[in-house]
């Protein structure tokens, strides 16, 4: 009886230690932002499990089948205009070239479905062996990317599948950032530079797009959950494409109704954009911005001190590189994982330039390097 009493009384203990650790009166965002970066909370588009990038290896005789295939493989994307997109292509044709593979076509959409169902059509009258691709709208991309698959392409998705296609089958797998994880750390980053308190907005993606919903369904949670003095008074979301003229246009409407807010949060940089401009003309210097991904504009700016104080970045050039080795696997008919993603990156001014280099395996440029002085 004594021995079950202690037992007991252990367990009541470790409950009590593991409730005192997530009490939104004890939240320690510094300390939840170091986990973040060596875990990842995002499930896949289908449930799946994540499995991490740096378990995809490729034996040096695995790549010398690689190149004796000479295939070629095509990139299509949704969209081309910010620095998230141009590091992903760039890690995917350096795998690539390090495969022997040829990039025979690289795509933008312009996060327009019906031009990306008609880049998929004009790629494929060129016979590739490989296509790695983002859906705009995974249901209205859905047959031509079925089409494709049906015709013997190897499909590797980023971040989001069509419905009704099946890991193994019809793709090969579908790699991404721990989207839901940096949603995670904006909200940690919010709740840093706010002191914990505050009144803020939401600028969110109107659209059926899995990832950027983890963003703003993590973020919106993180507020809930840890962070009880600080109220999300105003939400809007934005469909584009111009996504920067829409988040201005929402974050002066918000600064408007909302005169005492204290921060915006954007869905990504682009937007996060938009909330800047917005913010400058109202003349609201003091307002605290949070986003996701590491664009050089965002970069800039908190390198400057300015409304920026934070954002969850991706992993963009790594994800190429996963996708690409992926597109191997596949050549070689070797298993791979249904679900591959890499961790957050939390980034404020302090860490900014070891940041960029992480993500673009490149040293800052030269106007972020000069705003840091």
């Amino acid at each position: 009886m004594k021995l079950m009493t202690t037992l007991k009384g252990t367990a009541i203990a470790a409950l009590l230690a593991t409730a005192t650790l997530t009490t939104p009166a004890f939240a320690d965002p510094d300390a939840a932002l170091a986990a973040l970066q060596s875990t990842v909370l995002s499930k896949g588009p289908n449930g799946e499990d994540p499995s991490p990038a740096a378990d995809l290896v490729l034996s040096a005789a695995e790549i010398d089948q690689i190149k004796a295939m000479n295939a070629t493989a095509a990139i299509i994307m949704h969209y081309g205009g910010n620095d998230w997109s141009r590091a992903q292509v760039d890690g995917l044709q350096n795998r690539f070239a390090e495969l022997g593979i040829e990039v025979i076509a690289v795509t933008d959409a312009g996060f327009k479905p019906e031009k990306q169902v008609a880049d998929i059509e004009t790629v494929m009258a060129q016979q590739p062996d490989i296509i790695v691709s983002v859906p705009t709208d995974p249901a209205a991309t859905a047959a031509a990317y079925k089409a494709a698959a049906e015709a013997g392409v190897k499909i590797v998705f980023m971040e989001n599948t069509p419905p009704g296609m099946t890991a193994g089958k019809d793709y090969v797998s579908v790699v991404s950032a721990d989207n839901y994880g940096n949603g995670v750390a904006a909200a940690h980053l919010m709740a840093k530079a706010l002191g914990e308190e505050g009144k803020i907005g939401l600028v969110y993606h109107a659209a059926d797009f899995f990832v950027t919903r983890q963003r703003y369904d993590a973020f919106k949670a993180t507020i809930g959950s840890d962070y009880p003095n600080i109220e999300i008074v105003a939400e809007q979301g934005i469909g584009g494409p111009d996504f920067t003229g829409d988040a201005d246009k929402v974050a002066s409407a918000m600064l408007t109704s909302n005169p005492n807010l204290d921060g915006i949060w954007a869905v990504w940089d682009v937007p996060a954009e938009g909330v800047i401009s917005a913010a400058r003309v109202a003349g609201r210097d003091d307002l605290i911005i949070t986003t996701i991904d590491l664009g050089e504009n965002v970069a800039i700016n908190m390198a400057q001190g300015g409304f920026v104080k934070g954002l969850g970045a991706q992993r963009p050039f790594d994800q190429g590189v996963a996708e690409a080795t992926l597109a191997g696997y596949a050549l070689l008919d070797k298993e791979a994982p249904a679900f591959v993603a890499l961790p957050a990156l939390p980034v404020e001014k302090s860490n900014l330039l070891d940041a960029w280099q992480t993500v673009y395996r490149a040293d800052a440029t030269r106007n972020i390097q000069k705003s840091m002085k």
